[in-house]
């Protein structure tokens, strides 16, 4: 369904592709729903804004048509655990061809790992499995490639930062009109902007919609999943570091935090975390917003 915010010129659609299962695990472990963290990021950063939010993995859920995309000023895609490759699920495939619509229509779009995948496959590039595995928690050492650093979606971005990740698989070749803009060792491609047909979508694999609270809260949900995987040894190993990060959540600035956990503000400013997204509002959204 599409939840209904108070109309205005320039509202946002945020598609957030969470099963309902899916969502109501991440509420049970204290996490807010993927959909908010985006709608609480986006009125922080544009005071007054209004969205409407589709749930695409739904029972009944109906897709927008072309018009109906046409009258939004940009499309906000969150994270997801679906795997973007199971084309024969139509909840996958439905949202591939919504993201093509997109493009068709030319709404600016912006997304996080889900997001980045999305754009991918939709705008003709591949996603497959890490073949490092799971890249969980921090993602570590993203640098910003050479295209990046008169690109306006990192203007105030340092060259080296790390992100909140959560994800298995990784964008492997780029569509035709994608630039790499930022990458680590674990993943080559963290961050791209493609220009597809009519549309510009800015992506990364990274969440700057998580701060480490959010983080903590996601590594309690993927308990099963990270110990079976060897990121914990069990619940007790798990507790201990989820409890310092909510410590160091609540108490920003203790140095003690910081260096065990290796935590820089890089994570914990929302001035930096966010500097993408506040990029795409300012210098993509808002400049064709009145088109």
């Amino acid at each position: 369904m599409i939840e209904k915010a108070k109309k205005m010129t320039g509202q946002f659609l945020i598609i957030d592709g969470y099963p309902k299962q899916s969502r109501n695990d991440l509420q049970a472990a204290g996490m807010k729903l993927a959909w908010k963290l985006y709608a609480d990021m986006l009125v922080r950063h544009l005071p007054g804004a209004v969205y409407d939010v589709l749930l695409p993995s739904d029972h009944g859920a109906k897709m927008p048509l072309a018009e109906d995309l046409n009258a939004y000023a940009g499309i906000i895609w969150t994270g997801c655990n679906l795997c973007i490759n199971d084309i024969e699920n139509p909840i996958v495939a439905d949202q591939i061809e919504l993201a093509k619509s997109a493009f068709e229509v030319g709404v600016p779009g912006y997304g996080s790992c889900w997001g980045i995948q999305i754009a991918a496959v939709a705008a003709g590039g591949e996603v497959r499995p890490n073949p490092k595995g799971r890249e969980m928690g921090l993602g570590r050492k993203i640098y910003l490639a050479p295209e990046a650093y008169n690109h306006p979606m990192f203007d105030g971005k340092p060259q080296v930062f790390d992100g909140f990740v959560s994800h298995d698989d990784m964008v492997t070749r780029l569509p035709p009109g994608a630039v790499l803009l930022a990458g680590n060792s674990f993943a080559g491609v963290q961050a791209m902007a493609v220009t597809h047909k009519q549309g510009t979508f800015w992506a990364t694999q990274y969440h700057c919609e998580y701060d480490l609270h959010e983080m903590a809260r996601l590594t309690v949900a993927r308990e099963k999943k990270l110990v079976a995987a060897g990121f914990f040894r069990g619940h007790e190993d798990l507790t201990d570091l989820v409890d310092r990060m909510e410590a160091l959540a609540a108490e920003p600035e203790r140095k003690d935090l910081r260096w065990q956990l290796a935590i820089d503000d890089d994570l914990l400013s929302d001035s930096i975390r966010q500097c993408e997204f506040v990029n795409w509002i300012n210098k993509l959204v808002l400049p064709t917003a009145g088109r």
